[in-house]
């Protein structure tokens, strides 16, 4: 069965580093592009970070970018999710998702994603 897990969540303080970590399993991982979204309570799921298919294609959430950064290990099926300089409003719920490759790019789209992880959270806090 199609399986995204996401591990790595956790308390940090402001200004520290977090990486994540989504392990596929269950479909055709290099034929598909990982996005990671997250959700503050209260708040609508936002796309954080996509990663094409083979890894070369990467987009970013304007307030993350130079402060995050997303990559992939096919032979593995994993992708990561290296989260530095952290803010309290980094604060959520991260999923990681899939979508299929498409000429359209690698989008920060939630009506894109075929499969979806359960979630980590990531609590930013002094």
């Amino acid at each position: 069965q199609v399986q995204l897990v996401e591990s790595g969540g956790g308390l940090v303080q402001p200004g520290g580093s977090l990486k994540l970590s989504c392990a596929v399993s269950g479909f055709a991982f290099n034929s598909y592009n990982i996005v990671w979204f997250r959700q503050a309570p209260g708040k609508e799921r936002e796309g954080v970070s996509c990663i094409g298919s083979s890894g070369s294609v990467t987009n970013y959430e304007s307030s993350v970018m130079a402060r995050f950064t997303i990559s992939r290990d096919n032979a593995n099926q994993k992708v990561y999710l290296q989260m530095n300089t952290l803010r309290p409003e980094d604060t959520g719920v991260y999923y990681c998702a899939a979508a299929r490759e498409s000429i359209r790019g690698c989008r920060l789209w939630s009506r894109d994603m075929l499969y979806w992880g359960e979630g980590t959270l990531v609590t930013v806090s002094s």
